[in-house]
């Protein structure tokens, strides 16, 4: 049998596999968008949206923003990425990697602890909560917390309730939130921590307390053009991100607007 950690790297590359290659090369001129993984269900649905307002659906790959913003570094053919915190977003731009005068703090969100569906598990997140009785034999699911934003906003919250050193040594890292969130909903992990959205978007796993907003740096996605952008039609495709008809698609998802509407 596979060990829990080799569980994870599997089920986490294969959720990337699924969710979208990174393109090698720009996709018949298309705006080429790399987004946090987080954003897939809301994106996608905003892309086709945005359709007609940019002249075509925009080429979207998803994953950690980590890793997407190492890709960008390397030469990766990007035109917008949206990062699911400000760091790797700050990363980019201090290599001058991105057009500051294009970035803009779109979205909020909430991260929340969530177990499967058929789970009895109930709680209350508080300073001190019984976290490790809860998790038991099992494993917590998140994203790597030294890189992935949702699993360094989890590991924040935890060590400011206070229990993260009971924990530490029964969380299984994966290598996005939605890996994450595919441990806990296959019933390889009795919790995870994962994005509200990403909750809401997936119908195996219910969600048991969220993590107060005081306990975490706050959730923010910010978007920018990226600095070797050429296609004509990204400025479109950014104007239409924060149209009011978007905005319309991401609180349906269950983001909160940062930016005003246009």
């Amino acid at each position: 049998m596979l060990d829990f950690r080799l569980k994870a790297i599997v089920i986490g590359g294969l959720v990337a596999i699924l969710m979208a290659a990174v393109p090698t090369a720009r996709a018949e001129d298309k705006v080429v968008v790399f987004a946090a993984a987080s954003l897939k269900d809301a994106l996608d649905a905003v892309n086709k949206a945005c359709e007609a307002d940019v002249g075509e659906a925009a080429t979207i790959s998803y994953a950690a923003s980590s890793a997407l913003a190492k890709q960008i570094e390397g030469g990766a053919p990007a035109d917008v990425f949206i990062s699911a915190d400000l760091d790797w977003m700050k990363y980019l731009s201090d290599k001058k990697l991105t057009k500051p005068d294009t970035e803009v703090k779109l979205l909020g969100n909430q991260i929340v602890l969530v177990a499967p569906k058929d789970s009895k598990a109930e709680t209350r997140i508080e300073k001190g909560f019984d976290l490790a009785g809860l998790i038991g034999d099992g494993r917590l699911a998140m994203g790597d917390f030294k890189a992935v934003p949702a699993g360094k906003y989890g590991k924040a919250a935890l060590e400011s309730l206070g229990v993260w050193s009971a924990v530490e040594g029964k969380v299984a890292q994966a290598e996005n939130v939605r890996a994450a969130l595919k441990l806990v909903s296959t019933g390889e992990a009795p919790l995870g921590i994962v994005y509200a959205t990403d909750a809401h978007a997936e119908k195996g796993v219910k969600v048991i307390g969220t993590f107060p907003e005081d306990s975490h740096p706050p959730i923010v996605y910010p978007v920018a053009q990226t600095a070797d952008s050429k296609d004509k039609d990204t400025p479109a495709f950014l104007k239409c991100l924060e149209s009011a008809k978007a905005a319309e698609l991401f609180n349906a998802q269950g983001f909160t607007i940062l930016a005003p509407s246009n």
